[in-house]
């Protein structure tokens, strides 16, 4: 993963230098960046989320609207729809969030798939598993590949105690809350500021801040409000649907925080290729990772 961290300070006591992307040099030694266990999850992690994204909107394209509450059907107000609609001669797709509607013809709602045909579902083949219409077999990947999801992200945190990751790069302290420092870091990512020498080593407050989220609330909320979805949930643990105030709800929550790690990845590969693409993928395939040079590495 990216790391872009907080401006250190050098022995003089003053911030270091941070470097502009493409400053970096082939003469800086390679250092150690990511341990094995992050580089194992990172890659498997990015497959199983890829699997449950594509089949979780074939799932969705059964029924493409979202309720709060326990209950929701055709006639209910849905307070998101993704759907088709005719005036007159013209058929379009549209994307409707409450009252707000945007139109989404070509590609949700109305479209055309790989043999020419118009279709009229929410989510195009291209972002489906499988391409084709089929709940049922959308449903077989999605929830094998949910085992290996909270499997692995377990697997991962107990490790990551025992290794002292999450302490050592995830915890944020109490002057990384500073409103300064927190300022700062986002005035330097705004600028694409990237860090030089040894703070290019270690998380910034932002990156902390967004791993945190993935890891403590986005990930676990989609394993819990996937357990909320189902019935067999109710026989051993009816408080779980509950707390969400309805099993539509627990399925708006599912959908919202299923796009909110879309987002973060959007985000994490823009950063990726402004950062140096070749340095970061290779940090994340071997470990290791060439810093680039800052103030006290004598530039």
């Amino acid at each position: 993963m990216l790391r872009r961290p907080r401006r250190s300070r050098n022995v003089n006591g003053r911030p270091e230098s941070l470097a502009k992307p493409g400053s970096l040099t082939k003469d800086a030694p390679l250092v150690r960046r990511h341990r094995l266990s992050t580089r194992l999850w990172h890659w498997s992690n990015a497959l199983v989320l890829l699997v449950m994204l594509m089949s979780g909107l074939m799932i969705f394209n059964a029924h493409p609207r979202l309720y709060w509450g326990e209950y929701g059907a055709n006639f209910d107000p849905a307070w998101l729809k993704i759907s088709s609609a005719r005036i007159g001669a013209r058929e379009f797709g549209y994307l409707q969030i409450g009252s707000w509607r945007i139109e989404t013809t070509g590609v949700l709602g109305l479209w055309h798939d790989a043999q020419g045909h118009l279709q009229r579902r929410a989510f195009p083949y291209w972002a489906t598993l499988p391409s084709r219409y089929s709940l049922a077999g959308a449903r077989i990947w999605h929830l094998a590949f949910a085992w290996l999801l909270a499997g692995g992200l377990t697997l991962y945190l107990g490790w990551s105690l025992v290794n002292r990751h999450l302490q050592r790069d995830i915890h944020m302290t109490r002057r990384e809350w500073r409103p300064a420092n927190v300022w700062r870091d986002i005035v330097d990512h705004a600028r694409l500021r990237f860090p030089a020498g040894e703070a290019s080593r270690h998380y910034s407050f932002l990156q902390k801040l967004a791993y945190a989220g993935v890891l403590f609330v986005a990930l676990p909320l989609m394993i819990v409000t996937g357990l909320a979805m189902s019935p067999g949930t109710d026989a051993w643990a009816p408080i779980i649907t509950e707390v969400f105030g309805g099993r539509q709800s627990a399925r708006s929550v599912h959908f919202l925080c299923a796009f909110a790690l879309v987002a973060f990845f959007v985000v994490h590969m823009v950063m990726v290729l402004l950062a140096g693409p070749i340095n970061e993928v290779r940090a994340m395939i071997t470990g290791r990772y060439r810093p680039r040079p800052g103030r006290e590495d004598g530039v």
